[in-house]
């Protein structure tokens, strides 16, 4: 039945493909949450009335987001490509596309963690101050743990979109499902290889959207 469906699929490249589409989103998933939310931090803590209220450095972190969050995707890739290059030596198969997605997407999750700390309430932060604690505290006790529903919600959204983009990555040589998609089913008339590259990519992101929305649930105690 699945052959007849899928008549040009060779199941062990597309297996291949998908691992390969798992692991760069898995891999620069990671890295934009922890970029991420540091920027989102840093925006937060240097933002006007804040702990570390500093117009210069939330102005030129703000300038730099927004910059790197306004860069099409695919554009992006090609501007990066000597800066891959000096870094691994190549500018083809996953590996390669990493620095783009994470440049890519880190700057958009900051914006999510800034917008999720900024919906704190004040009188939580300020009273966290007067009792005398220290600023490690205040991020990791009170601006992490409150904010940590949004957090998740934030980065689940990002991790879909980082799919997206693999999926572009693929298209000048990232491997991947978009790879696969675009030089065996777009290029050689497969429509459904193409096809079953979609449909794996729905699951992923069915997945991806199930796990965010179960765990935002279980962290949101309201």
């Amino acid at each position: 039945m699945i052959e007849q469906i899928f008549p040009n699929v060779e199941w062990p490249n597309m297996w291949e493909a998908t691992y390969e589409t798992i692991y760069m989103t898995v891999i620069s998933v990671i890295f934009t949450f922890i970029i991420g939310l540091l920027l989102g931090l840093l925006l937060f803590l240097t933002s006007k009335n804040n702990i570390w209220e500093n117009r210069a450095v939330y102005l030129i972190t703000s300038i730099i987001v927004n910059v790197f969050r306004s860069i099409p995707f695919i554009i992006l890739i090609v501007l990066l490509i000597p800066f891959t290059r000096a870094m691994l030596g190549t500018i083809r198969g996953a590996d390669a596309a990493l620095p783009a997605l994470i440049i890519g997407a880190a700057p958009f999750y900051a914006r999510m963690v800034e917008i999720a700390l900024r919906e704190i309430d004040k009188g939580v932060i300020e009273a966290a101050r007067s009792m005398g604690a220290r600023v490690s505290t205040i991020i990791s006790k009170v601006l992490i743990r409150e904010s940590l529903p949004a957090l998740v919600s934030g980065i689940t959204v990002t991790a879909i979109a980082l799919v997206g983009y693999t999926a572009m990555a693929g298209v000048i040589g990232a491997g991947g499902l978009g790879n696969l998609a675009f030089l065996e089913g777009f290029q050689r008339s497969r429509d459904d290889v193409t096809l079953a590259a979609t449909i794996i990519i729905l699951v992923i992101v069915f997945v991806i959207q199930f796990l965010g929305d179960f765990f935002t649930r279980k962290l949101d105690k309201r």
